[in-house]
């Protein structure tokens, strides 16, 4: 799905940064009550069961969640592709299909097929033609920004997963949308490619671009995202920045090289209030602790030496919150 932009480029370089979004910013993409089931009698699924979330212009937010969490139909409900069984889902104030005739959205998902007989770049001035001459004077720009130029002339059913998903990538920006909607987007992406995604989204970002992207590597929500939204089971489970969604547990990780008192120093650890998870492997010491300060100090006072404190990463929270 690709849209030209109801504000334009000037309208959005002037927007507040993401990395500065506030509860001043207005609300772009909202759900409230939102449900969608799939399915009747003993073959219904709850897809997404009560869903309330509202983001704001300039956002970068990472949906999260394992698989069959409700991540898809989510998204795919704020793009109009599929109807909500109840609630209400708005895009800048009105509905997914009216935002998306308006031209509001740019989206690279899963799903969604390309014509293999054409080239590369010939299906990116194809869809370019439907947004006037300003989106055709994109095309150089915007096969350079998905990193296409030297496949230009290569037909789409001889690229790889990867290099496709970048070519969705170059649809959905060569309208130049104010919001974008990524599912799984750097899927079959070798790690130069997705670090160089990663690089564009980030420049968008800090151009006030609203981002919402669904991703099974925690590492780019971790380094990309400002907030972090979970899902599981089609409910949201947790909504918050992402640096304090990382720290909710409140535990950080101790570590240690320990000497021949290491039983002895199990034991003392173990009765401590606060540690928790202490495990032996060979004569390095491993542990959870609220209080990281007290463990690393009864660890030194007993001889240990190569002391590594590590704070909770989104991986450790994530799975603490989807795990049952």
């Amino acid at each position: 799905m690709n849209n030209t932009s109801v504000d334009g480029p000037a309208t959005r370089a002037a927007a507040r940064p993401a990395s500065e979004a506030s509860n001043a910013a207005p609300v772009v993409l909202e759900l409230i009550g939102v449900r969608r089931h799939f399915g009747s009698g003993d073959r219904r699924v709850q897809a997404v069961d009560g869903v309330d979330l509202s983001i704001r212009r300039g956002e970068v937010v990472a949906l999260l969640g394992p698989n069959g969490a409700g991540k898809t139909t989510t998204l795919d409900m704020l793009l109009g592709l599929t109807e909500p069984s109840s609630g209400s889902v708005q895009v800048l104030g009105v509905t997914p299909d009216q935002a998306t005739s308006s031209g509001a959205i740019g989206a690279v998902l899963q799903t969604g097929g390309l014509l293999g007989d054409l080239t590369v770049g010939e299906t990116v001035r194809l869809i370019a033609s439907l947004y006037g001459a300003g989106a055709a004077a994109r095309v150089p720009e915007v096969l350079a920004r998905a990193d296409l130029e030297h496949l230009a002339r290569r037909r789409v059913s001889k690229c790889s997963g990867g290099e496709q998903q970048r070519v969705k990538f170059a649809l959905a920006m060569v309208s130049d949308p104010d919001i974008l909607v990524l599912d799984e987007p750097t899927a079959g992406m070798d790690v130069t490619a997705r670090r160089h995604f990663w690089d564009v989204m980030r420049a968008d970002a800090d151009a006030g671009r609203t981002i919402i992207f669904a991703t099974h590597y925690l590492e780019e929500a971790e380094q990309f995202a400002r907030r972090t939204v979970v899902m599981h089971r089609g409910t949201i489970v947790a909504d918050a920045p992402t640096a304090l969604l990382r720290a909710s547990l409140g535990e950080r990780t101790v570590s240690a090289t320990v000497g021949t008192t290491s039983a002895a120093l199990v034991t003392t650890l173990n009765a401590t209030d606060g540690v928790t998870a202490v495990r032996l492997d060979g004569d390095r010491l491993s542990l959870r602790a609220t209080d990281s300060d007290a463990a690393a100090r009864i660890l030194l006072d007993n001889g240990a030496h190569d002391l590594e404190i590590a704070a909770p990463t989104l991986e450790t929270a994530f799975t603490a919150l989807t795990e049952n």
